[in-house]
């Protein structure tokens, strides 16, 4: 009740702004308000990107944490609320930023964050991925393999080599399907899907802004396209080769012990020998992706668009409609076979969609108040991962950014580590290149350290629990990738970032 006279002025400003008169009709009124709201907060637009984050509290924080928190913890406690309720939690997260800020520091500068949030990265980021999502989600691989150690590495390292390419959701639901039909008369096949998570849900999207979502994001921030490629090579190869050598090994011994070899009789899908494709059509738009996408971060025209006190680069407005457009020549010229054959669902990605809208809202006062250094609330996290003011420890911010992204979403974990390194991408590109490269391999590689640090693995895991698999749970991967992933990142940390 307390705003009602607030709005009062605004509405007969609309009426104004509309026809020049006192406006009669409530459909005039109804589609002037938001430009009339719009032309108000014109000015203030301009001079909330220069917000000072010093001024903040880290109570401003709180929305983003509960957010995270929301999404590692409401799918294990509270499933069937979730699955109904996710996209309402998002909104409330968000409502819970914007609404407060709004009313301290003004309605034009809370507009002009969430426009700069919405346009400069959640747009591109969900088109992104949701083209690689439809494309990807058109190739079916049909036909059956026998899953010998030989050639489940085969299909793991293959899938490690394309989810730097068609990403690691793409790389995950192409391949999870064939490798789970040669590997299911196995006695012994849990490993087969926890090193499946570990490679081609995770540390194989390590090469690319294509493969991994906080690759993206930093893509859109101003990181080279190769830039990744060039510094995170040799880390990736030593992961993933090290990775390798131990799942055949591990295959090796279970495939012997138990006799695997000789149960066809078990067999519910007996074994081709061959492979085939259908969806072909999707190999070409993925090729596309991968062109417009290089596009973007090679042709720089210098022209801009204003978008509600954002700016839209043509280069960007290109990539994203050539994107769409590739997704729907996907939808119409893709056989449904090959779908149906990927079981093929609009559902992963409406809640990618959903979450990370609230992720990308609350996210934005934590982001202004790292670019505020040690002058901001987060003084002491800019002095745990530095040993002076200009000095980086490289091996910290691996380890926190890879920490926070097993347990929270790692393309906003990247975000946050990479304004706190100071968020400049050409000097992170040169000067602070090893800095960047160990946010970049946390982010990617640590994601892998439990289900809820990327997205590709609660989905892989749901298929093959789906085709029987007796997958382990929260604490029983935690001990997997304990195990595991934890003693090669302590070498891949020494050897790389120290």
């Amino acid at each position: 009740m307390a705003r009602e006279p607030r709005l009062n002025p605004v509405r007969r400003r609309v009426s104004f702004v509309v026809s020049g008169r006192p406006a009669k009709s409530a459909g005039i009124a109804r589609f002037g308000l938001p430009l009339a709201v719009v032309f108000a907060l014109w000015p203030s637009l301009a001079s909330a990107g220069a917000f000072d984050g010093a001024a903040l509290s880290a109570w401003w924080g709180l929305p983003f944490a509960g957010m995270l928190l929301s999404i590692a913890f409401f799918p294990m406690l509270a499933p069937a609320f979730w699955h109904r309720h996710f996209g309402a939690v998002s909104a409330g997260w968000a409502l819970a930023f914007l609404l407060p800020f709004a009313e301290l520091h003004g309605l034009g500068v809370a507009f002009a964050m969430f426009v700069h949030a919405l346009v400069d990265e959640y747009v591109p980021f969900i088109v992104l991925l949701g083209t690689l999502y439809t494309v990807a989600g058109g190739i079916h691989v049909y036909g059956n393999l026998h899953g010998s150690p030989r050639t489940n590495t085969a299909i793991l390292a293959l899938g490690t080599l394309l989810a730097s390419v068609m990403g690691t959701t793409g790389a995950s639901m192409l391949l999870i399907r064939p490798l789970l039909r040669a590997n299911d008369n196995r006695r012994h096949n849990v490993h087969v899907v926890v090193f499946f998570i570990f490679l081609v849900a995770n540390a194989g999207g390590l090469l690319t802004p294509l493969g991994d979502p906080p690759l993206f994001l930093g893509f859109l921030n101003g990181v080279g396209f190769f830039w990744t490629a060039q510094h995170l090579a040799l880390p990736m190869l030593f992961v993933c080769g090290v990775l390798l050598a131990m799942f055949y090994a591990l295959d090796a011994h279970y495939y012997r012990r138990a006799n695997e070899a000789r149960r066809p009789f078990l067999d519910p899908t007996p074994d081709s020998g061959q492979l085939g494709v259908s969806g072909k059509l999707n190999v070409v738009l993925l090729a596309g992706v991968i062109g417009l996408v290089l596009m973007s971060g090679l042709w720089k025209p210098g022209i801009e668009f204003p978008v509600f006190g954002a700016h839209v680069a043509l280069q960007n407005a290109v990539r994203d409609a050539g994107l769409v457009a590739l997704a729907v020549i996907s939808l119409v010229f893709t056989p449904r076979s090959a779908r149906k054959g990927n079981d093929f669902s609009w559902a992963p990605i409406v809640e990618v969609a959903k979450l990370f809208a609230g992720i990308f809202t609350t996210i934005t006062p934590v982001i202004v108040m790292l670019r505020a250094g040690e002058a901001g609330a987060f003084a002491g996290l800019v002095q745990l991962v530095n040993d002076a003011p200009g000095r980086p420890n490289d091996a910290m911010y691996f380890w926190a950014t890879g920490l926070l992204s097993s347990f929270l979403d790692n393309a906003p974990t990247y975000l946050v580590f990479f304004n706190l390194a100071g968020g400049d991408a050409q000097t992170l590109m040169t000067d602070g290149a090893k800095t960047l490269a160990a946010i970049s391999a946390g982010a990617v590689l640590m994601g892998a350290n439990t289900y809820i640090g990327n997205a590709p693995n609660f989905m892989v895991k749901a298929i093959a629990e789906s085709r029987g698999v007796r997958m382990p749970g929260f604490f029983g991967y935690l001990g997997w990738s304990g195990a595991l992933l934890i003693p090669v990142f302590v070498v891949a940390s020494w050897l790389f970032f120290v």
